[in-house]
């Protein structure tokens, strides 16, 4: 007897009917490509008789579009209808065409690339699960909302921030990231600055990923364990590249006392009005994300005092593979001194003038009391 009272086979009939549904469900799925498919088909037959036909008017070229519509639209055993059917009209146009031997040649050649092409089009989509142009929307949708959520929020009277992500190479996608919260009543500023391991494209689907997680952690979990629930998540993941260096603030917006943690990442730096100097606040750290199960990370503390300001930052930034480390953050700080001077946007301008270049992702978030 099943829990509750029932009988123990009382879901079969269920599982049945479930069983019953799925072929119908595949048939369903199959006739949805059917139309297009039949189209197609049509479309390129129609084209080759007036390839043949009137090769003056119907130019054997016009079956580009429509192998490029089929990659876009069809899965592959369906493509592969409309790939027999092109091939077979491409046969029947050849030795009827006007065109020399040599040209002919070339055509045959261009449509088979074209065909391949296809093939490779229909088969990414058939991997993401989408079809036409269902993948691209759904990426920019996804990289869009990693843009949001690195956006800054605005700050109450008195307070200043900016952020930059460029990503290496001017990819759409990095694997460097930052988001921030501002806790309701406007009191308390909590930003998270995160660099996934590699660069470009390839990270930035982890950090697609990453970005949600760590999203819905800021602000719900308290500061001092945020770093521990960061790393927590990464390590159930089993990623095979699967770590991280992140840097993690907290800022009170009414005294100006903050708390930092820092994962593997380089070393924030602090702005002293008085003394008008960027300096790098050294200090304990704990380990990469996703390399130890139970890590700790201590935090450093201090204080905003009138005109001072916080500055994060990747290491792309600061490192390149020809010059010193100490060459980079020197040369970051100098930057940014001069920014506050100009009364610029700190994160930007010291994003831009890395040394890296375009070699790398590079990631940065300032915050200055005014």
């Amino acid at each position: 007897m099943a829990a509750g009272g029932e009988p123990a086979g009382a879901a079969r009939p269920e599982a049945e009917v479930g069983r019953r549904r799925l072929p119908a469900d595949r048939l369903g799925r199959l006739a949805e490509g059917r139309a297009p498919t039949v189209l197609l088909v049509v479309g390129v037959v129609l084209l080759g008789a007036g390839a043949v036909l009137a090769p003056a008017l119907v130019p054997i070229a016009l079956v580009f579009p429509l192998l490029v519509l089929a990659g876009l639209v069809l899965e592959p055993r369906r493509l592969a209808v409309v790939l027999g059917a092109t091939a077979a009209v491409v046969l029947v146009w050849s030795p009827v065409s006007l065109l020399d031997p040599v040209r002919v040649a070339g055509v045959v050649v261009a449509v088979a690339l074209v065909m391949w092409q296809a093939v490779l089009v229909a088969r990414s989509r058939a991997l993401v699960g989408t079809r036409g142009l269902g993948a691209d929307r759904m990426f920019v949708e996804l990289r869009d909302r990693i843009v949001q959520a690195g956006g800054v929020p605005a700050l109450p009277t008195g307070w200043r921030a900016t952020s930059c992500i460029l990503s290496a190479h001017g990819d759409r996608f990095s694997g460097d990231f930052v988001i921030a919260h501002l806790a309701p009543g406007e009191e308390r500023l909590e930003v998270v600055l995160v660099d996934v391991s590699g660069k470009g494209t390839g990270a930035g689907t982890r950090s697609l990923l990453l970005s949600g997680a760590l999203g819905g952690l800021l602000g719900a979990v308290p500061a001092a364990s945020f770093l521990r629930a960061a790393n927590g998540y990464l390590v159930r993941q089993g990623w095979d590249e699967g770590f991280a260096t992140a840097v993690h603030l907290e800022l009170d917006l009414r005294t100006g006392a903050y708390s930092v943690g820092n994962a593997g990442h380089p070393a924030p730096a602090a702005y002293t009005s008085g003394r008008a100097r960027w300096t790098v606040l050294e200090g304990s750290r704990g380990p990469l994300l996703g390399l130890l199960p139970e890590a700790e990370f201590p935090r450093l503390t201090g204080r905003l005092e009138r005109g001072d300001g916080l500055l994060l930052y990747s290491d792309g930034v600061v490192e390149t593979r020809d010059r010193d480390l100490t060459d980079g953050i020197d040369r970051m700080l100098g930057v940014a001194a001069m920014s506050v001077v100009r009364d610029g946007d700190v994160a930007r301008e010291v994003c831009e003038a890395a040394r890296s270049g375009e070699d790398d992702d590079r990631a940065a978030f300032s915050v200055r009391r005014v």
